[in-house]
């Protein structure tokens, strides 16, 4: 039997009041929120799987707080990683707002469903300044008042940071989960300086006896680290005993000695002296080598200055012996830890000096350090294409947190001694263009009276508080009759000043990405403090001592 035709069950007019109330309602008693919906940023077709997803929008969205009297859900659980917190909350929010709002903003393609509210959707509860995440969406509660729904219930649960990006650009959100997620350390180089040496020859006896080359007769093999190399000392009063270090190398999977290189050339010798080559878990490796009796050479290199800055070994450059004779070859070495010159080890001590050649170390192979990083930022390698997300930046320290390291990519991480560069852009000013300006410039886009000598059309105009704004360009230069030096600028921004701007500097330039020179890339996570298990161990060994008697009894 059809329905009564003289009662409408509902009438358009009826269900916008009941809207209205609605609206007005949560606007009253309910609290501002926002809502960030989740963008899919790579998903697997094969079981739905979503890889990678980033919150970057957000809307401010007024919100009804069901659970008013706390947090639902299990509370605070203690758990063997600790304590878990699994606060629920439970807010609703109106259907025409979101709609009207929210939903045109969102791109079905990012979305995939914009209409309504999306589980995996977060909502930042500023009463308590915590993320929830959308667990489910209850779209029929109240259930079809006057044939119509009027308001979602989103369920939510304390939000559990597994590498999302998350970049609304409201720092109050963002910094939710600075400190979460695996992140690595990239150590960063501002600035180098240049390392100085210096070169001991042979000293004036007779005879010089210092070592002149090293030959290598038999490279051995089996060796699982560096072996040992020892050198018969000189038997002369005023004799230097010499030293080497050895060089190993692998090659189809054997292991043997490469070459040898001098420490020390030694003097004093009167024959060759006998060399073994010892430990290193290997065997087998043979050398001999050739002295020069009359002649002086360099016998060793003496570092004055470290240097810093140095990701990789610098070119050492040493001048010849007067007359004939052969130039000497040092082999530099480094120290990662602190990207200092070490040492330099001898591979040809050279022949024919008179006197102490002078040495000249190479700069850093760096680019000077510039700009600041910020959350968020992304950050590449020009040299692996290594992308990443700064999670911190420390300036004094040049430390520099990252997160999502490499993501949808292969590549394993920053190289040494690559240029890594993100997208904060700061302003260099031009060294050719600074100018003095009287300027007068009421809100509008002329500045009279300044010196526009090398100053190019195009060109962004550095900022100036209250002035200048950031993004301005030369649109044009108006330059009086001579002799004049002064003329105008014609900006593609209006002044901010409100009266007449006296003695104001004004300059051209370019702007540039901060961008430093990588030191070494930690690719561990040691932020996470149960990822070397020493809070367990501590805290087990608190409360069971097995030391003392098995707790569990003796069978």
């Amino acid at each position: 039997m059809p329905l009564n035709p003289f009662f409408l069950q509902g009438s358009q007019g009826e269900q916008r009041l009941i809207q209205d109330l609605i609206n007005e309602q949560v606007q009253i008693y309910g609290i501002e929120v926002t809502y960030i919906p989740r963008k899919f940023v790579n998903k697997q077709t094969i079981i739905e799987e979503v890889q990678a997803s980033r919150f970057e929008d957000n809307f401010l969205l007024e919100a009804y707080v069901n659970t008013y009297e706390g947090y639902s859900g299990a509370g605070d659980v203690m758990t063997k990683f600790g304590v878990s917190l699994r606060d629920e909350l439970t807010v609703t929010i109106s259907k025409e707002r979101f709609e009207d709002f929210i939903a045109p903003f969102l791109d079905q393609l990012d979305f995939e469903l914009g209409s309504r509210p999306r589980e995996g959707d977060l909502i930042y509860f500023p009463l308590g300044q915590r993320l929830f995440e959308v667990k489910f969406v209850e779209h029929e509660k109240p259930f079809y008042q006057l044939q119509k729904n009027y308001v979602y219930e989103l369920q939510c649960e304390l939000f559990e940071y597994e590498d999302e990006i998350i970049d609304t650009s409201i720092d109050e959100i963002d910094t939710q989960v600075q400190d979460e997620g695996f992140i690595t350390t990239l150590e960063l180089v501002g600035s180098g300086t240049t390392a100085l040496a210096s070169a001991v020859i042979a000293p004036s006896i007779t005879p010089t006896g210092y070592i002149r080359s090293l030959t290598i007769l038999n490279d051995g093999s089996g060796y699982t680290s560096t072996p040992t190399v020892f050198i018969s000392t000189s038997r002369h009063v005023q004799g230097v005993n010499a030293s080497a270090v050895a060089i190993t190398t692998s090659i189809d999977g054997v292991h043997s000695v490469k070459e040898l290189l001098l420490t020390n050339a030694g003097a004093g010798y009167t024959q060759p002296p006998n060399i073994h080559i010892v430990g290193g878990g290997g065997s087998g490796a043979i050398a001999t080598c050739t002295i020069e009796k009359t002649q002086k050479g360099v016998i060793q290199f003496a570092v004055t200055g470290d240097g810093e800055g140095y990701v990789t070994p610098p070119t050492v450059t040493i001048s010849g012996p007067t007359g004939s004779g052969t130039t000497a070859v040092g082999v530099p070495v480094i120290d990662a830890s602190n990207g200092q010159l070490q040492s330099i080890r001898i591979k040809d001590p050279g022949q024919g000096y008179t006197s102490p050649p002078t040495v000249t170390i190479g700069p850093p192979d760096i680019v000077t350090g510039r700009g600041n990083f910020l959350l968020n930022d992304i950050v590449t390698g020009q040299t692996s294409g290594t992308q990443a997300r700064v999670k911190e930046w420390d300036a004094d320290t040049k430390i520099l947190k990252l997160s999502n390291v490499g993501i949808g990519t292969t590549t394993l991480g920053f190289l040494p001694g690559e240029e890594v560069r993100s997208t904060t852009v700061i302003y260099v000013p031009s060294p050719r263009v600074t100018t003095q300006s009287v300027a007068i410039g009421v809100n509008s886009t002329r500045f009279v009276g300044v010196e526009t000598s090398g100053m190019v059309i195009g060109e962004e105009i550095s900022p100036v508080d209250g002035v200048i704004s950031v993004g301005t360009t030369v649109l044009a230069l108006e330059s009086p009759v001579p002799p004049f030096i002064r003329g105008n600028i014609l900006m593609s921004r209006a002044s901010l000043n409100t009266s007449d701007a006296a003695t104001v500097t004004v300059s051209t330039g370019t702007t540039q990405l901060a961008s430093y020179t990588v030191k070494a890339h930690d690719t561990r996570d040691i932020y996470d403090s149960y990822s070397d298990n020493d809070e367990f161990e501590t805290e087990a060994d608190a409360i069971i001592d097995f030391a003392e008697s098995n707790p569990f009894g003796t069978f």
